[in-house]
């Protein structure tokens, strides 16, 4: 877990991540790893804000550290949706909307 494979070096040879979560109010900045371990049940890359002057982390999933999704690799930016993504899409509407019986 400890291992860098594609983590970036900046000038000064420090593993350097993007945030990369669409959402996320930092996305697209750049932070020295401090630390990449398991907590809170998933794997999160820890890093020092200098905004706030705090030690925060956040899941690896979104950040430049996470795998490359395969699919999304192969699809080269041509699908919006993961066939998991439509599946947990296709369960939400239907908890949302009963499924009405067919008439004949």
């Amino acid at each position: 877990m400890n291992e860098w494979p594609n983590t970036p070096d900046d000038l000064n040879d420090h593993h350097v991540f993007t945030i990369t979560h669409p959402f996320h109010p930092l996305s697209g900045h750049h932070f020295v790893v401090l630390e990449r371990r398991f907590a809170w049940g998933e794997e999160r890359v820890f890093f020092h804000d200098p905004l706030t002057q705090e030690l925060r982390s956040l899941p690896l999933q979104w950040t430049s550290l996470a795998p490359s999704d395969p699919f999304l690799t192969i699809a080269q930016g041509r699908t919006l949706l993961r066939f998991i993504d439509v599946q947990r899409l296709l369960e939400a509407l239907g908890e949302v909307s009963p499924r009405q019986p067919e008439e004949d």
